[in-house]
């Protein structure tokens, strides 16, 4: 597949969910741009990374404090090797957690001030989590299938009480709560009622992007006023509005509410598309962002590109 010379190269970063035990070994072992972002990481943020990703378990790496370092490394380290392959980014952007490499990616973020801002929120939250944990089970999130997020949203509503609230728009038929275990129940089975063709809780421990981690929100915003947010090279786009952001400022103030707001993924799309010509290449383990791109817009192209595989591959057609 031969790509014409005037697309544009959009990046797609993914979140929390995308992880898995070994993700980014590959990379380590292939590309020397990645071994330097893992070599970076453990120094800047005082992790043995290469330990929590290649030996970590399935379990370690789904809690909060560790997911969210290990996702946006291998995300930056995938990055690497694209650009060791002479592959770079023209617009960014990213799911939730992802969005902190995609302001990397645009020159907001240095690598070492991304990875101490994104374990403290990974700590933040994975604490606020915890303290809502009850004899019925954890917090979590859960992705609603065959309902407009309108339709999603009337049922939600009145649910509110119960902890339960819309926290990613992902496509035009797929919504995903945050919640208490209780309050996910609950909605679980009103979903289904209303006509819901699925309900999937998913690979995280948290009510991520709700007002139930309010007090993490805080905290978080107190913690990004120690650190330098540079104005925007690159075109990024934010979940919180599903917009362009347009200064380092603006980036400060939206990270702190991307914690407790809905994720506008399907309007961040769209702006995207809205450019112009582009490919997407979901840079990061897993290919959700790229079947989330296909449900709106099937004949786009979007590329995984988290593995050395695929980064070789594109690298290649590219020519």
């Amino acid at each position: 597949m031969l790509f014409s010379r005037i697309m544009r190269t959009c990046y797609l970063f993914p979140g929390q969910g995308a992880q898995y035990p070994g993700m980014g070994k590959d990379l380590w072992e292939s590309s020397v741009a990645a071994r330097e972002v893992f070599g970076r990481a453990t120094r800047a943020s005082g992790v043995d990374v290469e330990g929590l990703l290649f030996h970590g378990t399935a379990e370690e790496l789904q809690a909060t404090d560790k997911t969210q370092l290990a996702i946006t490394v291998v995300n930056v380290a995938a990055s690497a090797a694209l650009r060791e392959k002479g592959i770079t980014a023209e617009a960014c952007a990213g799911f939730s957690l992802g969005e902190y490499a995609a302001l990397h990616e645009a020159g907001v973020l240095t690598l070492e001030d991304l990875l101490p801002i994104v374990k403290t929120r990974g700590e933040l939250m994975e604490s606020a989590s915890r303290s809502l944990d009850s004899a019925a089970g954890k917090p979590g999130m859960a992705a609603i299938l065959g309902l407009s997020a309108e339709k999603v949203a009337a049922v939600v509503e009145p649910l509110a009480r119960e902890g339960v609230f819309a926290a990613n728009h992902n496509s035009p038929v797929q919504m995903v709560l945050s919640g208490t275990s209780e309050g996910l129940a609950k909605a679980e089975a009103a979903l289904k009622a209303a006509g819901a063709k699925r309900v999937i809780r998913l690979k995280v421990s948290g009510p991520f992007h709700s007002p139930l981690l309010s007090e993490a929100a805080k905290a978080f915003e107190k913690e990004l006023a120690k650190f330098s947010f540079a104005e925007p090279r690159l075109p990024v786009y934010s979940n919180v509005t599903g917009q362009r952001i347009r200064s380092g400022a603006e980036a400060r103030e939206l990270c702190a509410k991307q914690i407790v707001s809905l994720v506008r993924w399907v309007t961040v799309e769209e702006n995207l598309l809205a450019e112009g010509p582009a490919r997407f290449l979901e840079v990061g383990p897993g290919t959700v962002l790229t079947g989330l791109m296909r449900a709106l817009r099937p004949e786009v192209v979007c590329l995984p590109a988290g593995r050395m595989d695929e980064v070789s591959k594109i690298a290649s057609e590219n020519l």
